[in-house]
């Protein structure tokens, strides 16, 4: 679905996909998984359609949508690279990593490069601890990245 769609078709396409997952037990995450999945985010004008839903309050909504780094309230990039952020990763080198990778894209974690292309965002974990430091670049994990890998990873972007 595009970004391009009224209000009333974005409310519609997320009652529909609330209603497939509500029978679930604890179904507020695999509700807003996939909406994210949907819509590349949580648009604000679906926390309303999720209370509703869920006979819920839109601050209960609201606090699981921000409690969660997962869950975006604005669209991402086209790419996701997330750096681990973790003791194991730090231990090995993941700050000046990071240092490096936002000298290269210009942004900061949880922005998006002005073209729309790349999104950082910190990890707390992606389970290479004996390999760090680990990035991930749209769901496809790198362990041991150096800034030679990094600028690999970086060029593939096609920004």
């Amino acid at each position: 679905m595009t970004m391009r769609n009224s209000a009333g078709e974005i409310a519609q396409r997320s009652r529909d996909i609330i209603r497939d997952r509500k029978h679930l037990e604890g179904p507020m995450l695999p509700i807003l998984h996939a909406l994210q999945a949907e819509f590349g985010y949580i648009p604000d004008i679906v926390k309303p359609v999720i209370a509703d839903e869920l006979n819920l309050s839109r601050a209960e909504v609201h606090g699981v949508v921000t409690f969660y780094p997962e869950f975006r309230e604005h669209p991402g990039g086209r790419h996701v690279l997330k750096i681990c952020r973790a003791e194991a990763c730090q231990s090995v080198g993941c700050d000046n990593l990071a240092d490096r990778v936002r000298q290269l894209l210009g942004i900061d974690f949880h922005q998006t490069t002005p073209d729309g292309a790349v999104m950082l965002e910190p990890v707390y974990c992606l389970g290479l601890c004996a390999c760090g430091p680990a990035a991930m670049l749209d769901g496809e994990v790198y362990g041991r990245v150096d800034e030679h890998c990094l600028s690999e990873i970086v060029g593939r972007l096609g920004r």
